[in-house]
């Protein structure tokens, strides 16, 4: 699915009701829209407010961004010779496209180690997208707002540092490194309309 077309889904989805995104068998991604926000949400806009929801057989969880730059990470471990591949699908996912379509390719290939389906995967990153574009209530340094976690994104799959220590700057709200998003940001002095794709690459 069309990121737009998710995106009107959600912001048309009424309160208390899921909407399934994604199944495959016994897994389902899906989204539940709170008419009531616990107390740790409670600054958040409950109009802009959407959680997000795997279910695989019995067992339901809410993914947070880490468990998306996991999985890609363990998957650039095991097949370094497709970073570049990942790193356009998941490019072309954060810029609207379908994750079905850009992971189809990709979807035949071996991992030998991962957290999801890849499509899955492709989905979260997808209402990831949303969530920060739609509902982060703070000043950004970065615009498009979801450039942080799509820097993120690039990052665990290409930067040279170990899982631990990329997930330790995350949970402590660092910002990706500059090379990542600096030419796509708005508000850096930087920035560039006119980008090669995985321009990041050569910075």
């Amino acid at each position: 699915m069309l990121k737009e077309k998710l995106f009107e889904i959600i912001i048309n989805l009424e309160f208390d009701n899921n909407k399934v995104v994604f199944i495959d068998g016994d897994t389902e991604v899906y989204v539940f829209r709170p008419s009531i926000l616990s107390k740790r949400f409670e600054s958040y806009d409950i109009n802009r407010n959407f959680q997000i929801w795997i279910k695989e057989g019995e067992r339901r969880f809410k993914p947070n961004h880490l468990r998306l730059m996991i999985d890609l990470n363990l998957r650039v471990r095991s097949r370094p010779d497709l970073k570049k591949d990942l790193l356009i699908a998941f490019d072309n996912i954060f810029y609207g496209s379908d994750p079905e379509k850009e992971l189809e390719k990709l979807s035949k290939e071996k991992f030998e180690h991962h957290l999801n389906k890849l499509i899955v995967t492709g989905y979260l990153a997808q209402l990831f997208h949303i969530e920060q574009e739609y509902g982060y209530h703070k000043e950004s340094k970065f615009e498009p707002s979801n450039l942080f976690l799509q820097g993120w994104v690039r990052q665990f799959l290409d930067g040279p540092k170990e899982i631990d220590n990329l997930c330790m700057s995350v949970c402590n709200g660092q910002p990706p490194a500059s090379k990542y998003v600096n030419l796509e940001n708005k508000k850096s002095k930087k920035y560039r309309a006119e980008r090669k794709a995985l321009w990041y690459l050569e910075e």
